[in-house]
């Protein structure tokens, strides 16, 4: 059976003959990847746990990082100060995170792992390891190496 890909670099040139179907190609298997990676990890590591692949990379920022403000989450994801708030309220209703109160400032509300969200993510951290792992199996160190430092490059030239 034919697949979607073959599909589109044979109709491509029909239909747009300017297009370059390398460049198709090229975003449509990283797209298919990327997909494919988030619904693996999120079904066999993330959801049986309570957990989101977005819930999780918060967690893991504060598992790094320690208590942290909102807005400091907000911009190392790359996300809005509205989304890291909403997920906040979801963690924090799930017993993973708490909002600590600055003793010297107020208006400082940073968020913090609770010990039940401390043993999650170590817990997940390492599922999520060895699926990485396996995912990757398939190429050698300098491979990934490079995959990484050109998946880096391209995300760079973007505003």
């Amino acid at each position: 059976m034919e697949d979607y890909e073959e599909l589109a670099r044979r109709g491509i040139p029909r239909v747009a003959p300017d297009a370059d179907v390398e460049l198709f190609s090229l975003a449509y298997n990283l797209l298919h990847v990327s997909y494919q990676l988030i619904n693996d990890l999120e079904g066999a590591v993330h959801r049986p746990r309570g957990l989101t692949l977005p819930g999780f990379r918060l967690l893991f920022k504060l598992w790094l990082l320690g208590p942290t403000m909102p807005a400091r989450l907000a911009e190392l994801s790359k996300t809005s100060r509205a989304a890291v708030t909403n997920a906040v309220h979801t963690l924090e209703r799930a017993g993973f995170v708490e909002r600590r109160p600055s003793a010297t400032d107020r208006r400082a509300v940073p968020v913090a792992l609770t010990p039940k969200g401390e043993v999650a993510v170590r817990e997940v951290f390492e599922l999520q390891a060895a699926r990485e792992a396996s995912w990757f199996a398939g190429l050698d160190a300098g491979e990934r190496a490079s995959l990484t430092e050109l998946l880096r490059r391209v995300a760079a030239s973007q505003p």
